[in-house]
């Protein structure tokens, strides 16, 4: 009951969503942008990586033959695109066949399945399809946002960033510093959080097909509900970046003319009374909060009980997607400092509704709800004041992101069993007294 209570909200919030687009935008929403791609060439997206998770549910055997049907099926559309001279835009290759795999291994749960073996097998195809719903979904926002607000509040959060002492600026110096490798490294990494997210998922969902059965808590709900009310804050405290309404803008040279003043990454821009600023309706207002460092600490805090070389990748991961979100002028530091504890909220929410709402997890989620808000409250009213006192503000801003981290930690910690004693064996009672 549980999952279809899912099926039918996630359903009618995409319908929902599709209507808002259709009259905000003019254009389709994520439900037709994934019908069409049954037939027409896929945007680049999760759609082997939704295939990937769906294969949890999987045998070996069951894997083999649903890959390779999908690169098959992926194969013909080629062929056929190629004969009949159809134009393909670069890098919407593939995709097909997978979307293809999961939509008759749904039909194979319906028509050939039954009992837990049916509900197993839908849950993998609706965690796969979920994946790529997701990406659509967020697709269609981010567009929502640009059309329907027209004015970001972008020279608040550079006011209020003086507190922390403008680490987009000083980042983005550092990473040009590095040359062409680095740069380059970083952006990959950056580019690629959704395969790192899969690849975790897959590492918690490895027992899967052997248990017959999901565990309680695993990353993709994490993502899929980062993703899903982050966007209502964007519409809420619209912004485009430091590179874009202080700099030249992503491409190079097309956010000039929409820009407050070139400044980025030189020249921190000077302490003054903000106010909001016309921007054009193609750029997301997709800073506040920044999601790629919420997704990012849901990749760190996941794979803290992994092997040591997925710690290892989950902290590294963790480190370069910060340092590409200021570096590459996509955000703020005070984005970043929101993102956390957006992103942990979120994890203790989640973790608590799985083992049953008790007294630590209710405060740390209320905790962690009045620190957010408080954080874009003090965004919103009083960016000057912490441009002005930075030894004060600054501080701050770091303890309240700290305090929800040790509150996590310390609730967590908490949850987890608690290791038992080793038993020491009694001694035989033959041998009691013998030297």
């Amino acid at each position: 009951m549980l999952w279809a209570t899912a099926g039918v909200v996630t359903l009618g919030f995409l319908i929902v969503l599709e209507v808002v687009a259709r009259r905000c935008t003019g254009q389709p929403g994520p439900l037709t942008e994934q019908a069409r791609e049954v037939i027409f060439p896929p945007k680049p997206g999760p759609l082997y990586g939704g295939m990937a998770l769906m294969m949890v549910v999987l045998t070996w055997r069951q894997r083999f033959i649903a890959a390779g049907a999908a690169i098959g099926i992926d194969l013909v559309f080629v062929l056929v695109r190629w004969a009949v001279g159809a134009k393909v835009p670069e890098g919407h290759y593939f995709g097909n066949g997978a979307l293809w795999v999961m939509l008759g291994c749904a039909v194979i749960a319906v028509t050939r399945r039954t009992g837990r073996e049916r509900a197993l097998l839908l849950k993998g195809v609706g965690l796969g399809l979920l994946l790529v719903a997701g990406r659509k979904t967020g697709d269609t926002w981010l567009l929502i946002t640009a059309k329907t607000r027209p004015m970001v509040l972008d020279p608040y959060l550079a006011t209020a960033d003086h507190a922390l002492g403008n680490p987009s600026w000083l980042v983005g110096r550092l990473l040009r510093a590095t040359g062409p490798v680095g740069t380059h490294l970083v952006h990959v990494v950056y580019a690629q959080l959704a395969v790192a997210a899969v690849v975790v998922a897959l590492y918690q969902l490895r027992r899967v097909a052997a248990e017959r059965r999901f565990p309680r808590h695993h990353l993709v709900r994490t993502f899929l509900v980062i993703g899903l009310l982050g966007p209502a804050v964007y519409m809420v405290f619209p912004v485009v970046g430091p590179v874009f309404a202080y700099g030249p803008g992503a491409s190079g040279t097309g956010g000039v003319q929409w820009a407050v003043a070139n400044l980025w990454p030189h020249t921190p821009p000077p302490v003054h009374v903000p106010h909001p600023v016309p921007y054009d309706a193609i750029t997301p207002r997709n800073c506040m909060p920044s999601l790629h460092t919420a997704w990012a600490t849901a990749i760190f805090i996941h794979t803290r009980k992994g092997p040591r070389l997925l710690r290892y990748a989950g902290t590294f991961w963790l480190i370069a997607t910060l340092t590409a979100t200021l570096g590459f002028g996509y955000h703020y530091g005070v984005d970043l400092v929101a993102g956390v504890v957006f992103s942990l909220t979120i994890e203790t929410a989640l973790r608590s509704f799985d083992r049953g709402w008790d007294r630590p997890g209710i405060r740390l989620v209320a905790y962690g709800t009045t620190v957010f808000a408080a954080l874009l409250a003090a965004y919103r009213f009083l960016p000057k004041e912490m441009a002005t006192h930075p030894w004060v503000f600054g501080p701050l801003l770091l303890l309240a992101m700290a305090s929800v981290v040790y509150g996590y930690v310390r609730t967590t910690g908490r949850w987890e069993p608690a290791a038992a004693p080793a038993r020491q064996p009694e001694p035989r009672p033959e041998l009691v007294g013998q030297p």
